[in-house]
């Protein structure tokens, strides 16, 4: 809507994760390393946490990005579900055939599939976001899938990754055994003003635009109200965009982000309350949500049916190539047979051609008895006219 009017090629700051614009602060940078080296070690347990829309959805899509083809990675997003729910969806993202709701089968079939990859020498990832969400049975359950292994090797690595509640349960009694085995454990925290600066300039100069399109002082208002938080940076950038565009202005300045806070479009970190909007002066119910907030819930659903149109697209080309291509080789058997058949036929129906010597000799006779039988034929057209005048002279002697 407003991107043309600021000479932007894309939205910058969308609400939907996107691995390609990730902004790496130094605890991004840092918690990418202890990511990084968690997964080259081998480690059984790995814990990423941090505030909601702290950046740990994206930079977990960033990581998977650049993993390695010997990896086999299963990742859970949905974790409102039961213990036994848990292993299926656990078998499902592996692509682990299940017909059984036995529990003690479904491990049986995880543990097959692990030794099978451990004698491929693959490497097992299990990722499940939003930990905190897990039941304490489920928790458990995770813990024991921990115990499938060798003498020398774990056999399937899981990275945990929540909200800070997750590391509060974890610290909980019943949990100790957990907490122990976690080997890597990275907390995200929020920007500092400077790196507020840096993540806005960077996001515009990602979508075409000038990283100073917001002033200083209107970023000084954004942090102050955002808690460094990067989603409700994105959240109140993207309005103060739109709200300039509607004002025909160049630039964002604090006028407009005060706007933006007096409309309530987005709340601070430590408010925690409920988020309200006001357009055209008309402000949305306090019990449902306003116009951005549907305005971007249909955004990202848009997204992902482009992404599924996109998916269903290829996959309908790769079809398409592979059906004419196999229809390719078969007229090209086809014609060479047809061609095999027709040589033969002439050959068949061409008598046998003499040698050119030969033809030449033949020739050659043919004339030679042609011209003996004009000669013979002409000497006895002489004796014929030879014997007639004799004749006639007879006859006068008479």
């Amino acid at each position: 809507m407003y991107e043309s009017h600021f000479g932007l090629t894309a939205k910058p700051f969308s609400m939907v994760p996107n691995p390609e614009i990730l902004f790496l602060s130094k605890n991004h940078e840092n918690a990418l390393t202890y990511l990084e080296y968690g997964l080259s070690e081998k480690v059984g347990f790995i814990l990423l946490t941090g505030e909601i829309g702290a950046g740990k959805t994206t930079l977990i899509r960033y990581m998977l990005n650049k993993m390695e083809s010997q990896i086999d990675i299963a990742v859970i997003f949905n974790t409102n579900f039961t213990s036994d729910q848990m292993l299926r969806r656990i078998l499902s993202e592996f692509e682990i055939p299940c017909d059984t709701t036995d529990k003690e089968r479904h491990l049986q079939l995880l543990y097959q599939f692990l030794i099978d990859r451990y004698a491929q020498g693959r490497h097992v990832l299990l990722i499940v976001d939003e930990a905190q969400n897990l039941s304490d049975a489920a928790l458990e359950d995770i813990r024991m899938l921990s115990n499938l292994q060798t003498d020398d090797r774990i056999l399937l690595q899981i990275m945990l990754v929540g909200q800070p509640e997750l590391k509060n349960r974890l610290n909980r009694p019943e949990f100790r055994q957990l907490a122990q085995r976690i080997a890597v454990n990275y907390h995200i925290t929020p920007l500092d003003d400077v790196q507020t600066h840096h993540y806005i300039g960077y996001r515009i100069d990602k979508a075409g635009g000038e990283p100073d399109l917001f002033t200083p002082e209107a970023i000084n208002l954004i942090y102050m109200h955002s808690g460094g938080i990067p989603r409700s940076i994105n959240l109140m950038c993207d309005t103060a965009l739109v709200y300039g565009f509607a004002d025909n202005l160049e630039r964002i300045d604090t006028a407009v982000v005060e706007k933006v806070i007096e409309d309530r479009v987005c709340m601070s970190a430590s408010e925690g309350k409920t988020v309200r909007r006001k357009t055209n002066g008309v402000v949305s119910g306090s019990s449902g949500p306003g116009i951005m907030e549907r305005i971007h819930s249909l955004e990202e659903s848009l997204f992902e049916l482009k992404q599924q149109h996109d998916n269903l697209a290829q996959a309908v080309q790769n079809d398409l190539l592979l059906k004419y291509q196999q229809l390719l080789v078969t007229e090209q058997k086809r014609f060479d047979r047809l061609m095999e058949k027709f040589t033969q036929v002439l050959q068949v129906d061409q008598p046998p051609k003499a040698p050119i010597k030969e033809k030449k000799a033949v020739e050659k006779l043919e004339g030679e008895v042609g011209k003996n039988r004009v000669r013979t034929k002409y000497a006895q057209l002489l004796k014929m006219e030879a014997a007639k005048q004799a004749l006639k002279k007879e006859s006068g002697k008479t």
